[in-house]
């Protein structure tokens, strides 16, 4: 019975590392590829590691790889979609749970219909706002801005925002909300003072999910961004998308991985907090 279940356990350990190889394959031939030089990749084999390692092409597409029109590399993209992603992310986390607050612990009158129509914005695809959305940001004065981008990203976000702290906080007795009200505790107090430092886990989880999605985002950073303001993404697009003659896959292998640098360093950090906060509010509700 023993030999029989550690020959189980071998086997899904075995059949787990196989799927994992397989699943990071892509990312080692994208590493190993950025520090070949051209004749190497032309001469050596796919998975073969380099004969020279070097980081020319690190460098180019960090400083003078051609995106389009300019050639000033990935850098000046790189930090536009840190000042994108920051406030989106935090202003989006702060209005989710605030709204997750007031539909668990504060009921009004067509409170789940409200949640109801926001949890159907979950479901609305990326499309059918873009022409909406940009004459909203044209009557504002935000078009081609990164304040505009910001603004886009978190009303998109704030369905999937409030639905799980929505989740998380209907797990929180409602004792201890009423016991707070009895003390004089009013709605800002209770929910800086007492909820929101129950919220580490899915605060965690909220953070990850839309870091994510908002530095990944394509769509919306070609539409609404301005030659200046442009994300990483967009960035990536055009610089593999540009030919000044020679193909040169190692810089672009480079570049993919400076623009996904940020969300795998999220997920290593951060991401044995995701599973462990989306199950956190998974007792009632």
């Amino acid at each position: 019975m023993n030999s029989s279940m550690n020959f189980s356990r071998l086997f899904v350990y075995a059949a787990l590392t196989f799927f994992c190889l397989i699943y990071l394959m892509p990312l080692f031939v994208m590493f190993i590829t950025s520090f070949k030089t051209l004749p190497d990749i032309k001469a050596g084999n796919l998975m073969s590691l380099p004969t020279e390692w070097v980081f020319d092409a690190w460098r180019k597409a960090w400083y003078s790889a051609c995106t389009g029109v300019k050639c000033e590399g990935v850098k000046g993209y790189f930090w536009n979609s840190f000042q994108m992603v920051i406030p989106a992310v935090a202003i989006s986390t702060l209005l989710g749970a605030f709204n997750g607050y007031v539909i668990t612990k504060w009921k009004f009158r067509g409170s789940d219909l409200f949640f109801s129509l926001l949890l159907f914005g979950c479901f609305i695809p990326f499309q059918v706002i873009l022409l909406p959305m940009a004459a909203l940001l044209g009557k504002l004065g935000l078009a081609n801005t990164t304040a505009g981008l910001v603004a886009v990203h978190v009303i998109y976000g704030m369905a999937f925002t409030t639905l799980f702290f929505r989740n998380f906080y209907i797990a929180v007795p409602d004792e201890l909300v009423k016991a707070a009200k009895l003390d004089g505790a009013g709605f800002f107090t209770i929910f800086f003072k007492i909820l929101l430092p129950l919220s580490t886990p899915i605060i965690m989880v909220t953070v990850i999910w839309q870091f994510t999605s908002i530095w990944n985002d394509f769509l919306f950073g070609v539409v609404y961004s301005g030659s200046e303001t442009q994300p990483i993404t967009v960035a990536l697009n055009n610089l593999v998308n540009t030919s000044t003659g020679v193909k040169e896959y190692n810089v672009d292998m480079a570049a993919a991985i400076i623009a996904a640098l940020p969300t795998l360093v999220v997920y290593v950090l951060a991401g044995k907090y995701f599973v462990r906060g989306l199950t956190a509010g998974s007792v009632k509700g």
